[in-house]
């Protein structure tokens, strides 16, 4: 009988997915070592890691000697040095769509979280408060929703909006326009989305073409009553045009998931605005989502140690060349 895989696990993760491979391998968990740091030190004892946010670059899978597969628990993969990975033959692999509800809940929650104002109300009841008309806020129905982006999380948060009355229009140069439902309107460009929407919820990953994609250009066009509302990845926002836009009235609020920087430094600016919303990038975080992350995750160690690649492998191409070289 061959030796068990070697299963690194991120420091917390649903039982059900580990519960799922235990036939061939055996997991560890990073919090059973002393620091994540020191469980990426001890890399090269591994057949494979399910990583949600600890850092792979490419000085850690240098190291890695027996790592096979890097299945990410969630779909974005920032945190992976992917080219480094296709190098050492290394599959990389995500489970795109399995936290899409979550997302999209959480980007109509926290549109409704800004729109009535519920962090500065309930800050405000706390305190001993009760000027109802301090905290008049705004309906959702009949708002034009902009999607930067219409990947399946986009398509989740569409459904939703349409189903509370919120006409939707998307961005996105990469889907064709037959894969748009008809009544939601395709713009072909970034800031005229924004010009035509009351809200802007961002869905796209942070590559280099999208870093900063959202600025003051985009900002202006949005409108002094406009909302954002970004639940994808710090850095696709520019973070100092955002509080520039906010302080000097060009939009009317945010609410941010996510920062260039997590957690966001104490001198963030952003921290101290009563009109922005925000949440530690739990928008995929639900009892729900972590148990099928956890299991798809799992699913796709499997496959590699059975000798197939995941259908979620985005490195297929560069492992391809590899071998016929």
């Amino acid at each position: 009988m061959s030796e068990p895989w070697q299963i690194l696990l991120p420091t917390q993760i649903d039982p059900s997915g580990p519960s799922s491979i235990a036939d061939f391998a055996e997991c560890t968990g990073m919090d059973e070592y002393d620091s994540v740091d020191a469980a990426l030190d001890d890399i090269a004892t591994y057949d494979a890691v399910i990583v949600r946010v600890a850092e792979l670059d490419r000085e850690v899978i240098e190291r890695a000697a027996n790592l096979k597969v890097i299945a990410k628990h969630g779909s974005g993969l920032d945190n992976v040095d992917i080219e480094a990975a296709s190098e050492h033959g290394i599959v990389v692999c995500n489970t795109p769509g399995v936290n899409s509800r979550s997302v999209a809940e959480h980007a109509i929650a926290l549109q409704f979280g800004v729109q009535r104002n519920l962090a500065a109300a309930d800050r405000h009841v706390r305190d001993g408060g009760w000027d109802r008309s301090a905290y008049t806020g705004h309906e959702l129905q009949g708002d034009t929703l902009g999607l930067m982006g219409f990947g399946a999380i986009a398509q989740e948060t569409a459904m939703i909006a349409q189903g509370i009355g919120q006409d939707v229009v998307v961005y996105d140069p990469y889907v064709p326009a037959d894969d748009v439902p008809g009544e939601i309107d395709q713009i072909d460009d970034l800031t005229a989305l924004f010009a035509r929407s009351d809200t802007v919820s961002i869905h796209v990953p942070l590559v280099k073409d999208t870093r900063h994609a959202v600025s003051t250009p985009q900002l202006e066009a949005l409108g002094d009553g406009g909302v954002l509302i970004n639940t994808s990845r710090g850095g696709i926002v520019d973070e100092a045009a955002l509080f520039e836009a906010l302080e000097d009235g060009v939009i009317a609020a945010a609410g941010l998931d996510n920062f260039e920087q997590e957690p966001p430094e104490e001198d963030n600016p952003l921290l101290d605005r009563d009109d922005v919303l925000l949440t530690p990038h739990v928008g995929g975080v639900t009892y729900n989502a972590l148990a099928r992350m956890s299991r798809a995750a799992a699913a796709n160690v499997r496959t590699v140690y059975e000798g197939e690649l995941p259908e979620s492998t985005v490195n297929r191409e560069a492992l391809d060349r590899q071998i016929e070289q």
